[in-house]
């Protein structure tokens, strides 16, 4: 019968054992003497894809490296030596070939270097992190189809080491080699033990016939403002047999419909002859499309996906191989901006102003997944985020990244492995001549290349990180990623297609062609543009200097970082209890407060929420905290307002003086306590909310420094005929300010200031309020963007929230839950009922106009958790009727309260009912998607809140409310 064409995934049954430990050889284990298949020491059952300390931590014979401490009980590669981390992994396959079958043994990424012995064969995998290896052992495979695989996996050559004081990539040896560099450290994690050592991606069998499709390479041109579209495709074709193959060659485009259907828009065949043991490229006549449905990114529209296909059918055999990727029809463009010297970037000849973050990685020992890939992104698209930085210290990420940015609609910014700290401008001045094999490097980076290039996600490659790569390399990598003419600018939009065709080369036959190549992260239109260290800062800073002319003076900053302090229940998560102790506060004599945190904190990298002499502490601006749950509730305070100042900041001046910014950083690949919207464990911070409401596509905001109100477009269409809604709450519950700016007119891709909020400046103005500020159409009351503030008088003194604690305000929680198998989705109307809405107002409901997303919930196939409602297509319409009454199905909590007043800073959160509960256990269920959280309900005021969730089995979910007048209520 033979093997089914196509890959196959070896990810089950790996076994691994220290190189030390094994006293048989390769060929002996692939022979005689393999392990058995129920583990016996030293063997163990092993995680591949990962790293051996990934292995070692899921055994656990060595302790969590991200739990309090105990990386410090970890042997670190420079004590102990490369043998120590030297691993032998074993696997079994079956595989039995049929006539004129052939079969690959692919290995994605190895870091650094292996042995491969298959069957008693050996098989040398050469040095480099970031390249695939592809084996042929079609003659290796045993006759019986039973075969034994172990690979001898070597850490890298330089593992370096780490000096007392740590640093920016240790000692910096690791950029002696082709690897991520932050395996030695940085100032946001500490060393990697292993510094990542393993099959760190994915092992396959790929079968096929005599010929053998590899990296086909997709580019679309564009003509007639994008009427017109052509897609272009070259393929390289492997003759694997002794004989010419004669092919028909077929691509097929096609666009998938509701239900796994795939409507197929084009198909063509081609003949095509390979001689014996030839690899030929292949160009396929240009395929012309009118009018496709484009892909943009997050924010701009949808991100339009279609399936190519493409197979190989050799005459005598038939279909020999296949291949396929989705495409989508987008062009990215770039150019240094005049006005501002950033660099702007456009999609589909809009322009997008660039609000986005830095990516490290998700895991630092490795761990990645589908499915943890797929709650990163979505995180960073339900942020508002259209860009996304790979950092050049961290990784090439891998297509299964790539693939969720293309379906969310995240630009990628993919750097090369090198950085300021290790190649050239570190303290000590680290080596500037980048890693010692520039070959290997040009050729992991190639490979990189093809690997990637076909994701309408990846925007742009970058040489390095603050740093140039060696000049060799970097002109290599020029001419390598230059542009097709078609790439170059905007000029060829109205062009005839006939026109440029016969004296251009196929786009497709360039290694990319499509993106710019920019040669570092402070170059050519990022930061000052010279290489000078103008990004950062990376600490608190007070939210008002975000808006000032004298804040940053260049056009795209590509780091700027603050806090990331996460919540309490992490905190208990991570740490032991002399973890759980919040810093001291060290008064100065200058007056500032300077914070003293514990030593578990500091070895988690905590960035303090002051900065003396310049940033007094904003958490004492609240009252000083009285242990661990006051502190962290307080520093989301912070994190929120923080975070959107910043972006609020950035796009008051969009497009005037700036074009973009990414944030430093997004997340971290361990439990770190800065610098990030979620933690290790998936939960989000306040600060994920302050961002996801101020990089709305449109938006309105208070100008903390003019108290000017504005409003943002950033969309491709005019704004008429809106108007705003602004009013003041103070802590009585009371609404001394209330104002409507009526029949505004809003250009496309404009910030437009409005009005001044004159509110302190009127007779008596309270000493701390708040601020809630509505958009919406003048039509028909619809909210396009709500944004609520907490203000003060005296320079950000919030004490007086302090007894605003004890007030009870009454809340009604209405709820309705869908479930599908494991998934959950939960729809919350939550109202603030100590009083009536203010009569002046017709925006109580706050009925939000919903921007079309990708929705990973299918609502029609959901069933209502009501015993009488069944699916069907129906059901959404009857949710809405099923929220004004109490009915079956329908759940209605009450919390009780007598005063009157703003329901400030709620916060749902998503736990595991266990009868066995134990004290402090963490029972929050993780990842969990919300709508908005930390948000603030002024009297009368109406929110519908979804979350989304999987729940693992035999659990069931409940839903806790906190706030700052709630202690913690289940709500459901």
């Amino acid at each position: 019968m033979g093997e089914v064409i196509g890959k196959r995934v070896l990810d089950k049954g790996w076994l691994a054992a220290r190189s030390t430990e094994v006293e048989f050889t390769g060929i002996q284990l692939t022979t005689t003497n393999p392990p058995s298949s129920v583990p016996t020491s030293p063997w163990m059952e092993a995680v591949v894809p990962g790293t051996v300390l990934a292995t070692l931590v899921n055994k656990q014979l060595v302790p969590d490296p991200f739990y309090g401490l105990e990386n410090e009980a970890i042997f670190d590669i420079a004590d102990c030596g490369r043998e120590y981390y030297t691993f032998w992994f074993f696997t079994t396959f079956e595989c039995k070939l049929s006539n004129n079958q052939h079969v690959d043994l692919n290995f994605r990424a190895v870091n650094y270097s292996a042995e491969v012995y298959l069957n008693g064969y050996k098989e040398v995998l050469p040095k480099g992190m970031f390249r695939r290896h592809s084996i042929d052992v079609t003659d290796i495979l045993h006759p019986d189809g039973q075969n034994l695989l172990a690979v001898l996996v070597y850490p890298p050559d330089h593992p370096g080491s780490i000096p007392p004081e740590g640093g920016q990539g240790g000692d910096h040896e690791i950029g002696k080699d082709v690897a991520a560099q932050y395996v030695e450290g940085w100032d946001w994690i500490a060393p990697i033990r292993d510094r990542n050592t393993g099959i760190w991606d994915e092992v396959s069998l790929s079968v096929t016939g005599p010929v053998k499709i590899v990296d086909p390479h997709l580019v679309s041109s564009f003509f007639d403002n994008y009427k017109r579209v052509y897609l272009h495709t070259t393929v390289e074709l492997v003759n694997k047999s002794n004989s010419v193959a004669e092919c028909s060659l077929n691509i097929q485009v096609g666009t998938e419909l509701e239900g796994n259907i795939c409507l197929v828009e084009h198909l063509q065949t081609q003949h095509v002859s390979i001689p014996a043991g030839a690899q030929v490229q292949y160009t396929f006549p240009q395929i012309f499309f009118y009018k496709p449905n484009l892909w943009w990114p997050n924010g701009m529209g949808k991100q339009s996906l279609y399936n190519v296909e493409i197979t190989v059918d050799v005459n005598g055999f038939g279909e020999s191989d296949s291949w396929n990727h989705h495409f989508g029809f987008r062009k990215i463009e770039s150019h240094i901006d005049s006005a501002t010297g950033g660099r702007l970037f456009k999609v589909n000849g809009q322009p997008i102003f660039i609000r986005g973050g830095n990516w490290i990685l998700s895991d630092g020992l490795l761990r990645l997944s589908k499915k943890r890939y797929k709650t990163d992104i979505k995180f960073h698209a339900d942020m508002n985020f259209n860009m996304m930085r790979c950092w050049g210290g961290g990784l090439a990420e891998r297509p299964e990244f790539y693939h969720y940015c293309d379906i969310y609609g995240l630009l990628v910014w993919q750097e090369f492995w090198i950085t300021g700290d290790v190649d050239g401008r570190g303290d000590p001045i680290s080596n500037p001549d980048g890693p010692l094999d520039h070959d290997l490097f040009l050729f992991c980076a190639r490979d990189t290349v093809k690997l990637l290039r076909n994701h309408p996600s990846l925007a742009l490659w970058v040489g390095g990180n603050e740093q140039v790569p060696p000049t060799d390399i970097n002109s290599a990598l020029k001419t390598d990623l230059q542009l097709h003419p078609y790439f170059e600018s905007s000029i060829h939009h109205g062009s005839s297609e006939e026109e440029l065709t016969p004296v251009l080369m196929d786009p497709s036959q360039y290694l990319d062609g499509t993106r710019i190549y920019v040669k570092g992260s402070m170059w050519d239109g990022f930061a000052n543009g010279k290489g000078d260290f103008t990004d950062g800062p990376y600490e608190i800073q007070n939210p008002e200097d975000f808006f000032k002319d004298d804040y940053y003076q260049y056009g795209f900053n590509p780091e700027v970082g603050s806090v990331g302090m996460p919540v309490a229940a992490t905190i208990r998560a991570t740490m032991p209890p002399e973890g759980w102790q919040i810093p001291l506060f060290k008064k100065l004599p200058n007056g500032y407060v300077k914070e003293v945190p514990n030593p578990i904190w500091d070895y988690h990298k905590y960035i303090p929420y002051s900065k003396p002499g310049l940033v007094h502490d904003q958490i004492l601006l609240y009252g000083t905290p009285t242990d661990l749950d006051d502190f962290c509730l307080k520093a989301q305070l912070v994190n929120y307002i923080q975070y959107r100042a910043l972006l609020e900041g950035w796009t008051s001046r969009m497009w005037s003086k700036y074009t973009g910014v990414l944030i430093w950083k997004t997340q971290n690949p361990w439990t770190g306590l800065r610098g990030q919207f979620y933690d290790h464990l998936h939960d989000q911070t306040a600060g994920f909310y302050g961002c996801r409401s101020a990089a709305e596509p449109i938006h309105v905001q208070l100008n903390l420094a003019t108290y000017f109100i504005e409003i943002v477009n950033t969309t491709s269409e005019e704004l008429s005929d809106v108007a705003i809604e602004a009013s003041v709450w103070n802590l009585e519950g009371e609404c001394p300010y209330y104002k409507v700016f009526e029949k505004l007119n809003v250009p496309s891709k404009r910030t437009v200031s409005i009005s001044e909020m004159n509110y302190p400046k009127s007779k008596n103005p309270e000493p701390v309020y708040f601020l809630l500020l509505k958009l919406y159409k003048m039509s028909d009351d619809g909210i396009l963007s709500r944004n609520f503030y907490w203000l003060s008088l005296t320079g950000g003194d919030y004490k007086l929230l302090e007894p605003y604690r004890e007030k009870k305000i009454p809340i009604t929680i209405t709820s309705l839950t869908f479930i599908k198998g494991s998934s959950y989705e939960i729809r919350m109307h939550i109202q603030n009922t100590s009083k009536a809405p203010d009569s002046r107002s017709l925006l109580s409901s706050n009925n939000f106009i919903q921007e079309s997303r990708n929705q990973d919930f299918d609502m029609l196939s959901l069933e209502a958790h009501a015993p009488e409602r069944k699916k069907g297509n129906s059901l959404f319409q009857k949710m809405w009727q099923n929220f004004s009454r109490e009915g079956s199905g329908v759940k209605v909590t009450e919390i009780n309260g007598t005063e009157t007043g703003v329901a400030f800073f709620l916060h749902l959160s998503v736990h595991a009912s266990k009868k066995d509960h134990k004290d402090g256990e963490d029972t929050r269920i993780l990842p969990v998607h919300y709508s908005d959280n930390y948000f603030s309900l002024v009297p009368g005021e109406v929110m519908t809140i979804t979350i989304n969730f999987e729940v693992p089995p035999g659990i069931t979910p409940r839903v806790t409310l906190t706030g700052w007048n709630y202690s913690g209520n289940t709500v459901l």
